[in-house]
């Protein structure tokens, strides 16, 4: 199946070098790929030529202006209509690519999947949700991982709707477990939010709500969708990837610390290098932004070219797997029956 990729080269704190060469690396990868960039003609001609890319398979959006990571995310919208950013949802709204990608800013991205004038919002859903696969004993599932700090029990039971049916399309987990993540496994636990939440999951026949879950048990395979708001996704994003890092070097400093662990360091080295890949945010790159009509992965900001590849190689499989068409059916049946309450900007 071809896939027809826009990626926003000025987005990130590494573009757009790294970005243009991550995503050229995954032309490699998928022959049925092609390329949309949106950005600095010029610097993204440039770095292109460097790595010999396939220009037959590579088209270029100049823009004239960058969402910085600083900005109102609301600029999006206003005074930078013309960013790279801006004119990579117009293009995936006009049917110029099957999914968008950028490392740029978490709010203005929120924004233009949710926003009317890109149209890419899908009937029914309240809000879109950043999803994060955190690297634990099964691919979990981390849904919001930062876009909305605040939610209502609804849309956390929204979420668990939409986690349900990407893990079902991509990861192919025929009935995904359902945990709401919260301060102890009592229903009676967490906010007046969680409680409610706790009850609308509880109530819902078609999922497979195994209950709260505590952020200990998220590790060792507690379920597959991890259910909670922005903000404590987001703190548990970044802490898991901290503590990825700190007990890679941790277990590197063990094992060279002397003669004998030194001998055991080398023959172990393999599997140690093979953990610290896994654990790492790189290994998929890119984060969906679910409850959208076609796919918008977010990329880590401070992403280098490999982490760029991967994220690529993700928004490829998302793109063309069932997940999307999946989406739009369920919520927009459900759209049928409801009436308003869609928040828009």
């Amino acid at each position: 199946m071809a896939i027809r990729l826009i990626v926003d080269a000025m987005g990130g704190d590494h573009a757009p070098g790294e970005i243009v060469l991550g995503a050229a690396k995954a032309l490699e990868m998928i022959p049925s790929l092609t390329l949309l960039f949106t950005g600095d003609r010029e610097s993204i001609l440039r770095i292109l030529e460097q790595c010999g890319a396939p220009m037959d398979r590579i088209r270029i959006e100049h823009t004239a202006s960058v969402v910085e990571m600083e900005d109102d995310p609301l600029l999006l919208l206003k005074s930078k209509k013309d960013s790279s950013m801006a004119r990579g949802f117009a293009l995936l709204r006009d049917g110029e690519g099957d999914a968008f990608l950028s490392a740029g800013s978490t709010g203005a991205m929120l924004i233009g999947a949710s926003s009317r004038v890109y149209k890419n919002r899908l009937p029914g859903v309240k809000r879109c949700a950043l999803g994060a696969i955190l690297p634990f004993s099964n691919p979990t599932l981390l849904l919001d991982a930062g876009a909305n700090p605040e939610v209502s029990a609804e849309e956390l039971a929204q979420f668990a709707q939409m986690g349900n049916v990407y893990m079902k399309a991509v990861f192919g987990i025929e009935r995904p477990r359902i945990g709401l993540v919260n301060n102890g496994g009592e229903a009676t636990k967490g906010t007046p939010v969680y409680v409610e939440a706790h009850q609308l999951l509880r109530e819902a026949g078609d999922l497979n709500f195994v209950g709260n879950v505590e952020g200990r048990d998220l590790p060792l395979g507690a379920c597959d969708v991890a259910v909670c708001d922005g903000f404590t996704g987001n703190v548990i994003l970044k802490l898991s990837e901290g503590f990825g890092k700190f007990l890679s070097k941790s277990l590197e400093k063990t094992f060279r610390s002397g003669p004998l662990s030194g001998l055991s360091y080398v023959l172990i080295k393999k599997d140690l290098m093979k953990f610290k890949a896994d654990m790492s945010y790189e290994k998929y790159g890119g984060a969906p932004l679910l409850g959208t009509i076609r796919p918008v992965i977010k990329a880590h900001g401070s992403s280098r070219a490999e982490a760029i590849r991967n994220a690529v190689l993700y928004a490829a499989k998302y793109a063309s797997s069932e997940a999307s068409r999946s989406l739009y059916h369920s919520f927009s049946q459900q759209a049928r029956t409801e009436n308003g309450g869609e928040s828009e900007v």
